[in-house]
This record gives structure tokens, C-alpha cells and sequence, in this order.
């Protein structure tokens, strides 16, 4: 019996012992993603208690230690312990919600996560190790209580064990940091002959940032940050370990989260050129308002070097505001004939090549562009990159030359062949401005049936219903062959906007994943067929 007992101990032991791992893992994660910031870590777990921080097993958990303690008191140690065992053990195998996946950021293992999960994880085993020990001294099996006990405190607690081990680094971190934000300022201050350009808005900001670098490259040695490098510490690594004397452009991107942080990547690296894409919806959880986030956007303009132009996009009204808070001229594009734009676009088409159109400099030179970018929303990037590139002296034409050679950004509008089939791979955006152009872009491409699979979009707070309605609307009006819906539950405003649109429904084909939706498509397309993967699906995109 003894070997039996040891046998199920360990066995929960293991089981309880991989769960922790993958929460204090997950939790590390989220930490990372909310920017290291505990009062954002705080808000991101108060907002999803019953989602991730407390699940069902822990309520069994409970259930499982009272049934233990009263077992204890009546009956067997030997047998209550056996069953506390074997119970424990089917309560806690799962680690599905915490498993890892190819998420769009991933955990990221820097010198700082990993500085920051030896506490954590130290932490997290004390109540282990303190119910194993309570247990010990009982002297019987019935110390198995305490031990679980400690099992149950470690697994719940560990988003509270991220943050201690958070707490404890931050006169570390603090002291770290601001020695990266030192020593990148004083590098920028001795650099009076870089060109450093800042790009903000709520969507575009890493393609246009793509795109203009490459536009720039015509005339000058250009350094971008990579990816999304638009925090402060990615800055920071940027100019402190790839910043080369040769390199007379500096190309960065400045994200937000919540007020106060253009500022603070300002006082990092404060630009001569800044460019604001577009306001929208992205982070108004967060914001609280398109006019709150379009105040802290606008802070990019407002620190531009004195008398340094400021591009922007008239059509959107919160960025032709800006124009009140520039201090140099303003370089306006438009694809809307605005009269005070100096950069315009118009007779815009799209094929299963990519996107062409008129360009017209504020000079009135006029050139045709071709591009394998896809969108109405990529033609505005490129209008603001050539709005750059024009008041740093490029002529048109070359930048419509350079522009063929730009590639779309992974997964975002990336236009594709799988053998005769057309794929348009728009798995990674997720809100409603691009999703709706790549609907639109879909429904004026007449090569073959146009399918969308998607599963809608999500992080949008109270507008999240809404907005997906009005996707599915969209998707009606825009007259498409099939629209193949992954998740029955979060879908279903986009099923209500297809029928309240009048779709036909034996056009909707609604699946719980995404495997089983491309299962099916396998069947169903047929060559010359055009498909577009919409809103955060990367999965087995990547496969």
C-alpha cells in the first residue's frame, strides 16, 4: 500500500508540478506583454479572474482538501490520502488554458524575463515546500492535506508569485534601465547629423515605417527598427547596439498603451520628422476613448524638433487636427482630394498581382505606382512614406520604382499563390479598419470564387459586438461567394449582420476551428479561387 501511495503522490506531484510551471509561465507572459508594468498587470488579471487567474479545478481543489480534511477525521489516513491522491490528479492535469502557443508576441526569454522568472519561480515553490514540510511533521499520511494544500496555494497564486518576483527586480530594473535611456540618449544627442523620424497612429505604424525605409534607402544609409520595436527599452536596444556611424536616417515607431507613453519614448529619442497614420479602436480598453488616444498620438507632434515637419492623413479628422499642434510644416496626404494635402492617390486597383495607382507629388508630378502591398489602407502608408521621402528631397519617380520591391509584412494582407489557389493571408489583423479594406479588396478581385475565413475581432471592449456586425454586413454588401466562420460563440454577431443583410445562409459555413474550417476547404475550392484568412489565425497559417 505504501508503494501505491508514493506511486499516486508522485503522480499528482508531476501533474500539479507541470500546471504551475505553465501558469507561472503564462503569467510571465502577460507580464511581459503588458510592458513590465505591475499597475497593468494588475488590471489585465482583475479583468480576467474567472478566465485565467481562477479556473474550475481550483473549486474542486477546495472541494477535494474539505473532503480530505473531514476523510481525515473519520476514516483511514492510508485510504483518504490514496483518494486525495488520485482525485488531486484528475483535477490538475489539464494545462490546456496555459499552454503555449504561437501567439502573435511570444514570450520572449531577454536577460530581463529571465531575471525576472528565477524569483518568480522561487517564490512560487515556497508554498510547496511548507506544505511539505506541515505534512512531514504529522508523522502519517494524514499530513497529505498540507502538502496538497500547498500544491492548491502555489498553482492559484501564481500571478501574485509573478508579481513579487517583479517587485523584488524593480530597483534592479529601474537602475538598469534608465542606464540603457542614458546611454541612448547621450548617443542620439552626439548624432546632430541623424535624421530620426517617429511614427505613431493606431494602425499602419510598422508597415508605413517598412515602407518608408525602404523609399529612403534610394538616398540614404537607413536604419528601422525591427518588428514592433516601439516600446522604450526597444528603442533603447535599437540605438544603443545597431545604431552605426554610417547610418543617416533613424526610422522608429512609438506605440501606446496608456497616456504618458509618447512622452516617455520622446524623451528617449525625440524626432525631426514625425508621421501619424490613423485613430482608431486599438487599445480603448486601455485609453478609454478615440479622442483620448488620438490626444496621446498627437504628443508625437507636439515634441517634434522645432520647426520639423509633421506628416499626416487628412482623411482622418482626429489627425487633421493635429495640424494645430505642429510647430514646422505640415505635409498632408489624402485619397480623398482634401485641398490642403500635397500628396495624393487616385484610380486605385487591385488584382491577384497586388495594387496600383496615381500618385501626385506637391509639385504636381504625377506617377504610376505598383505595388504588392493590398489596400486602400497600405496606399495611405505609402502616401506618407513618399510624403516623407519629398520633404527629404526624393524625387517621385524613384520612389515608384523602389516601391515594387517592397514585400508585405507577414501575415498582413500578404498576397500569396498555393498552387492554382490565390491566398490573401490578413491572419494577424485584428481590427475593424483593416478587416473592413480587406473585405472591400476581396469583393473588386473577380478571378475566381472569393471566400473569407475568420473568426472576427477581439480586445475591443464594449464595441467588440458591434463592430463584428458590422463585419458581417460588410461581408453581404461586398458580395462574397462563402464566408467561413471559425468559432460558433464569438461569430455570432457576425452571422446576425450576414442575416440581417439578407446573405444566404447555405453561404455561411460556421466550423470550431480553424483545422476543421481549411478541412473543409480542401474540398471546396477549386483553381482560381481567392481566399482570405481574416483577424488572428496564425496558427496553422504557419504551419
Amino acid at each position: 500500500m505504501t508503494v501505491l501511495l508514493f506511486t499516486l503522490g508522485l503522480l499528482a506531484t508531476l501533474f500539479a508540478g507541470w500546471r504551475l510551471m505553465r501558469r507561472v509561465r503564462f503569467f510571465l507572459h502577460v507580464f511581459q506583454l503588458e510592458t513590465y508594468k505591475l499597475d497593468r498587470f494588475s488590471r489585465w488579471c482583475a479583468g480576467h479572474v474567472t478566465d485565467a487567474v481562477v479556473r474550475l479545478s481550483h473549486v474542486a481543489g477546495v472541494v477535494i482538501l474539505l473532503a480530505a480534511a473531514a476523510g481525515f477525521a473519520f476514516f483511514s489516513a492510508v485510504g483518504v490520502a490514496a483518494g486525495a491522491f488520485l482525485m488531486w490528479t484528475f483535477a490538475f492535469i489539464s494545462s490546456k488554458r496555459y499552454r503555449s502557443t504561437r501567439e502573435k508576441k511570444p514570450l520572449a526569454f531577454t536577460a530581463r524575463m529571465t531575471r525576472l522568472a528565477v524569483p518568480s519561480a522561487l517564490v512560487a515553490v515556497i508554498p510547496v515546500a511548507l506544505g511539505a514540510w506541515l505534512g512531514a511533521t504529522t508523522g502519517d499520511w494524514s499530513g497529505t492535506f498540507w502538502y496538497l494544500l500547498g500544491l492548491f496555494v502555489a498553482d492559484l497564486g501564481a500571478p501574485l508569485w509573478v508579481a513579487a518576483g517583479a517587485g523584488m527586480m524593480t530597483p534592479v530594473e529601474r537602475t538598469i534601465q534608465e542606464g540603457y535611456k542614458r546611454q541612448a540618449r547621450s548617443t542620439l544627442e552626439q548624432r546632430s547629423d541623424l535624421h530620426v523620424v517617429g511614427i505613431t497612429g493606431s494602425y499602419g505604424k510598422t508597415s508605413t515605417k517598412f515602407i518608408l525605409a525602404e523609399l529612403l534607402r534610394q538616398k540614404f544609409n537607413v536604419l528601422a527598427t525591427p518588428s514592433s520595436y516601439n516600446t522604450p527599452m526597444g528603442i533603447c536596444i535599437v540605438v544603443n547596439n545597431k545604431l552605426r556611424p554610417e547610418h543617416q536616417v533613424l526610422v522608429l515607431e512609438y506605440g501606446i498603451r496608456y497616456p504618458g507613453d509618447i512622452s516617455e519614448l520622446t524623451d528617449i529619442a525625440r524626432p525631426d520628422t514625425s508621421v501619424v497614420t490613423t485613430i482608431g479602436i486599438a487599445h480603448l480598453e486601455t485609453m478609454g476613448s478615440q479622442d483620448a488616444i488620438a490626444r496621446e498620438k498627437g504628443t508625437l507632434v507636439e515634441h517634434t524638433v522645432p520647426g520639423g515637419p509633421a506628416v499626416l492623413n487628412l482623411d482622418d479628422p482626429r489627425v487633421e487636427a493635429m495640424r494645430e499642434r505642429a510647430d514646422g510644416p505640415i505635409w498632408g496626404i489624402s485619397l480623398e482630394d482634401h485641398p490642403d494635402a500635397k500628396i495624393t492617390a487616385s484610380g486605385i486597383t487591385y488584382d491577384t498581382k497586388g495594387t496600383r495607382f496615381t500618385v501626385q507629388d506637391d509639385t504636381g508630378t504625377e506617377a504610376e505606382f505598383q505595388t504588392k502591398l493590398l489596400g486602400r489602407h497600405n496606399v495611405v502608408n505609402i502616401l506618407l512614406a513618399v510624403a516623407v521621402g519629398r520633404s527629404m528631397g526624393l524625387r517621385l519617380r524613384a520612389m515608384a520604382h523602389a516601391i515594387r520591391r517592397v514585400e508585405p509584412v507577414e501575415h498582413r494582407l500578404q498576397l500569396r499563390q498555393e498552387g492554382a489557389i490565390t491566398v490573401i493571408d490578413d491572419a494577424f489583423n485584428s481590427n475593424p479598419v483593416g478587416a473592413r479594406n480587406a473585405v472591400e479588396i476581396l469583393g473588386r478581385m473577380n478571378e475566381g470564387r472569393r471566400v473569407i475565413v475568420t473568426p472576427g475581432m477581439v480586445e475591443l471592449g464594449e464595441r467588440q459586438w458591434g463592430e463584428n456586425k458590422q463585419l458581417g454586413i460588410h461581408i453581404a454588401n461586398n458580395d462574397l461567394d462563402l464566408a467561413v466562420l471559425v468559432g460558433p460563440d464569438q461569430t455570432e454577431p457576425i452571422r446576425e449582420g450576414l442575416r440581417e443583410s439578407g446573405y444566404p445562409e447555405n453561404q455561411t459555413k460556421v466550423f470550431s476551428s480553424l483545422f476543421d474550417a481549411q478541412a473543409f476547404l480542401q474540398t471546396y475550392l477549386r483553381d482560381g479561387d481567392i481566399v482570405l484568412y481574416e483577424n488572428d489565425l496564425p496558427d496553422q497559417l504557419e504551419e
